[in-house]
């Protein structure tokens, strides 16, 4: 669909139900894979078509981190490998 003259843009990251995401610098995918002790495909998945995926520029190999806030925890981070798709 094509935008339409004068329709403002909305930004995804700016919806009240989506929880900050990031890409992690190369460094930082090294701690958090070190820190639980496993390789970046034995983390769940998120697509590279994913609105969000696609608003941060991540490709394919990347890791995300999400954070969540939680009634429970606080703050809570969950972390994806972005794949093709």
């Amino acid at each position: 669909m094509d935008k339409k003259v004068g329709q403002k843009e909305f930004s995804i990251m700016d919806h009240i139900l989506v929880p900050k995401h990031e890409i992690l610098s190369p460094e930082e995918a090294k701690i958090v894979l070190e820190t639980y002790r496993v390789k970046p495909h034995q983390l769940p998945y998120i697509l590279s078509s994913d609105p969000v995926v696609k608003e941060l520029g991540a490709k394919p190999g990347d890791i995300i981190k999400i954070t969540r806030k939680s009634e429970v925890a606080g703050v809570a981070y969950y972390y994806r490998y972005v794949i093709e798709g």
